[in-house]
C-alpha cells in the first residue's frame, strides 16, 4: 500500500488524509496519489458549467502581458471601440492551432480603463474577441512593466547589469513586489475562466514568470474547484522537460498583403529614383541600447575608409522603429526592404529579431505585383547579421559578424554588396525556402504538438506537492513508485531464504560528504551482524573497483588487476596538482591503483568547469596509457582499464 505524502502540508495540518481506496478522478496536478482507472467520478463537474457537457472541446488559454487588440476612445467620449491588432504574434499564432480548437486570450490593455467601465469592457472583449482583460492599477503597472520588467529583467536577460540609477545602485524591492502583484492579478483572471477539464494554458514571455507558480499552487491546494482530468502545462519534477530553440517566424500573408499596397508601389518608384546609381544598405532597429546602431555607423565609416570605391556609391539608410512599434510592417518600411541590396543587423544582444525574415520575403515579392527586388528575373538578397541575435542560426546564407569587431563588420558589409549576383541569388533562395516554410503558423503548430506530447503520460503519474511559496514544486512519479519503508524491508529480510546484499562505500556505508572515511563503530557492528547471520553467505570485500579482493577474514588481500605498471601516475598527478592549486576546496585522493580528484567542497560552478577541463586534459595526456579517465559525482578519477564495480562476477 502506498504511503501518504507527508509533503502535502495543507492535508498534514488539517488532518485530512485521503483514503487510498476512495479517490476521485485524477486531476491535472495532484497531491493525492491515484491511478486513472480508479479515479472515475462522473458526478464531478467543471466549475465553469452547471450542466455536465457530453461534448469535450479542447481549448487553449493564451496568456501574455498585452492582449492582441487595439482600444480607442469613441469620438463622443462614451465608451470604447476595439479592433484586432493584426501585427500581434498572439493573433498570428492561431494559424498553427487546430481548426476546432477554441482560443481564449488573457492579458492587459494598452490603455487605462476607468474602474467604472471595466465590467462593461470585460464583457465586450469576452463576447466579441474571446479576450479576458487584466486591469492593473497604475502604480502597479508602472513599477511592474517600466520598473521591474524593463529596468531589471530586460537588462539581465541581455547580459547587462540592471538599471538602478534612481536608487543609488541598490535594488528597489517595491519593483519586485509590484511584479508579483501583477502576476497575481493575471492568475486570478486565468482562474476565473479556466476549465480544469480540458484547457491548456500557454504563458508567454518574461513578464509573467511568476504566473505558473500561482496557478500551480492554486491548483494543488484545491481551493476553488475539483478536477476530473486534464493538464495545465506547467513545470514538473520527475519528467523530461523539453527545451526547443526555434525562431518564431513571420506571418507570410500579412507581409504579402503589405507588399500589394498601392502606396508602397509608388514609394518604391520614388526611392529607386532617389537612390539611382547607388547601392543601398538598410538598418531597421528598435530604439533600445542593445541594437548596436552606433557600431553599425562605425562599421559603415570603416568600410568607406578601407574601400574608397564605395564613397558616393554606397548608402546606409537607418530606420528607427517607434516605441511599441515592434512587429508593424508599414508600406514605407516594405518599400525600403524592396530596394535594399543588403540588410545589416548589428545588435549586441537580441532575442527573436524578425527584420531579416521580413526583408527576405519583401525581396521575393508576390506574384502579380511589381513588388519584388526586380519585377522579373532572379530574386536576390544579402544579410549581414550579428551572431548574438536569435534568428542568426537559422540564416545559414547570411554573413555572421561580432558587432563589437567594427573592422570585421565593415569587411562583411563590403563582401555582401560586392558578391556576385549568382551567389546572392543562391543565398536568397535558401533563405526564402526556410522562411516561407517556417512561419509563425509552423512555430505555433510545433509548439502545441510538443505540449500535447508532454501531457499524454500525466494520467499515469503520481503527483505530490512539495515546498512553500515560490519554492513550491510538483513531483511526478511513476505509478509503480513506492516509498521505501523500513518495516517492509525488515519483514522481507526476515522471510527471505536467499539474500543478495551489495553495499557500496561512499554514500552507503559512509556519508558522501564525510571527511573522515573510516567507518564508525555502529557501521562495523551492523556489518558484523549481517556477516554472523548463518543465512547470509559472505562472498568477500572488493576495494578500488575490484582491484583488491578479500574473500574472508582469514585470507589475505588479492590483486586482481591485469597490470602492475603504474607509470601513468607520474603523468596524471602533476596535472591534478595544477587544478588543485587553482581550485579552492579540491583535493587529490591517492589510492594504490587510482588517483581521484574531489571537488565537492569547491564552488559548484567553478568546480564543475574545472572538472570538465581536467577530464579533457587528462584524456589527452594519457591517451596511450592503459587507463580510463572517468568523471563522477564531484570527482574525476584515473584508474586501470577494465576495473569497474559492475564487472565483478561471483560463481
Amino acid at each position: 500500500m502506498m504511503s501518504r505524502s507527508y509533503t502535502n502540508l495543507l492535508d498534514l495540518a488539517s488532518g485530512n488524509f485521503p483514503l487510498m481506496g476512495q479517490r476521485k478522478r485524477l486531476p491535472r496536478v495532484m497531491t493525492v496519489p491515484g491511478v486513472i482507472s480508479e479515479l472515475d467520478d462522473d458526478q464531478a463537474n467543471s466549475v465553469t458549467s452547471d450542466v455536465p457537457s457530453s461534448i469535450v472541446q479542447d481549448r487553449v488559454i493564451i496568456v501574455a502581458n498585452q492582449l492582441p487588440v487595439k482600444a480607442k476612445r469613441r469620438p463622443d467620449n462614451k465608451g470604447w471601440s476595439f479592433s484586432w491588432d493584426e501585427d500581434s504574434l498572439l493573433l498570428q499564432l492561431k494559424d498553427g492551432l487546430p481548426d476546432d480548437m477554441e482560443v481564449l486570450y488573457v492579458g492587459s490593455l494598452r490603455v487605462d480603463v476607468d474602474s467604472n467601465e471595466q465590467d462593461d469592457v470585460s464583457q465586450v472583449l469576452l463576447d466579441r474577441f474571446k479576450c479576458v482583460p487584466a486591469f492593473l492599477p497604475q502604480d502597479i503597472l508602472s513599477k511592474f512593466y517600466h520598473g521591474f520588467c524593463k529596468q531589471q529583467l530586460w537588462p539581465l536577460f541581455h547580459y547587462m547589469l540592471p538599471f538602478s540609477a534612481n536608487h543609488g545602485g541598490r535594488f528597489d524591492r517595491s519593483l519586485w513586489e509590484a511584479y508579483v502583484s501583477a502576476n497575481k492579478i493575471f492568475s486570478q483572471r486565468v482562474i476565473e475562466v479556466l476549465n480544469p477539464e480540458d484547457d491548456y494554458v500557454w504563458i508567454h514571455d518574461y513578464h509573467l514568470m511568476v504566473l505558473p507558480t500561482f496557478l500551480r499552487r492554486r491548483r494543488m491546494l484545491g481551493l476553488e474547484y475539483q478536477s476530473k482530468r486534464g493538464y495545465i502545462g506547467l513545470e514538473y519534477y520527475g519528467r523530461t522537460v523539453g527545451i526547443k530553440i526555434m525562431p518564431v517566424g513571420v506571418h507570410m500573408g500579412q507581409i504579402e498583403s503589405v507588399l500589394r499596397f498601392a502606396d508602397k508601389e509608388w514609394r518604391v518608384g520614388e526611392l529607386k529614383q532617389q537612390f539611382e546609381g547607388k547601392t543601398v544598405l538598410l538598418g531597421v532597429d528598435d530604439m533600445d541600447i542593445f541594437k548596436g546602431v552606433n557600431l553599425k555607423l562605425l562599421a559603415m565609416e570603416q568600410m568607406l575608409t578601407q574601400h574608397p570605391k564605395w564613397q558616393g556609391r554606397a548608402v546606409l539608410v537607418q530606420i528607427a522603429n517607434p516605441a511599441r512599434g515592434v512587429g508593424e510592417i508599414s508600406s514605407e518600411k516594405a518599400a525600403f526592404y524592396t530596394i535594399a541590396e543588403c540588410v545589416v543587423v548589428t545588435a549586441v544582444r537580441d532575442g527573436m529579431n524578425l527584420i531579416p525574415y521580413e526583408y527576405i520575403v519583401s525581396r521575393q515579392g508576390v506574384s502579380g505585383s511589381e513588388s519584388g527586388s526586380e519585377s522579373s528575373g532572379p530574386k536576390k538578397s544579402m544579410l549581414v547579421v550579428s551572431e548574438f541575435i536569435g534568428c542568426s542560426p537559422s540564416l545559414s546564407g547570411a554573413i555572421r559578424v561580432n558587432p563589437w569587431n567594427v573592422e570585421a563588420t565593415a569587411e562583411a558589409m563590403n563582401e555582401a554588396i560586392s558578391m556576385a549576383d549568382a551567389e546572392k541569388q543562391l543565398r536568397h533562395e535558401k533563405h526564402y525556402r526556410y522562411v516561407s516554410t517556417h512561419d509563425v503558423a509552423y512555430w505555433s503548430k510545433s509548439f502545441f504538438q510538443d505540449m500535447e506530447r508532454s501531457c499524454k503520460d500525466h494520467f499515469r503519474r503520481w503527483c505530490w506537492g512539495i515546498g512553500l511559496s515560490f519554492g513550491f514544486r510538483v513531483v511526478a512519479l511513476d505509478p509503480n513508485f513506492r516509498k521505501l519503508s523500513i518495516d517492509s524491508i525488515v519483514s522481507a529480510y526476515s522471510r527471505a531464504k536467499n539474500r543478495a546484499i551489495l553495499l557500496d562505500y561512499d554514500g552507503t556505508v559512509m556519508p558522501q560528504t564525510s571527511i573522515n572515511k573510516t567507518p564508525s563503530e555502529d557501521v562495523i557492528l551492523i556489518l558484523n551482524t549481517l556477516c554472523s547471520d548463518p543465512r547470509n553467505t559472505v562472498l568477500g570485500i572488493a576495494a578500488e573497483h575490484g582491484y583488491f579482493l578479500r574473500w574472508s577474514v582469514n585470507e589475505e588481500w588479492e590483486i586482481c588487476g591485469q597490470s602492475n605498471d603504474f607509470g601513468w601516475i607520474q603523468m596524471a598527478e602533476p596535472v591534478m596538482k595544477l587544478y588543485t592549486e587553482a581550485t579552492d576546496g579540491s583535493y587529490i585522493e591517492t589510492k594504490e591503483s587510482a588517483l581521484v580528484w574531489h571537488h565537492q567542497d569547491a564552488d559548484p560552478g567553478f568546480g564543475s568547469s574545472q572538472a570538465k577541463e581536467m577530464l579533457d586534459h587528462l584524456e589527452s595526456v594519457l591517451a596511450n596509457e592503459p587507463v580510463a579517465v572517468k568523471s563522477g559525482q564531484f570527482i574525476v578519477e584515473v584508474k586501470p582499464q577494465q576495473l569497474y564495480k559492475e564487472s565483478l562476477k561471483y560463481t
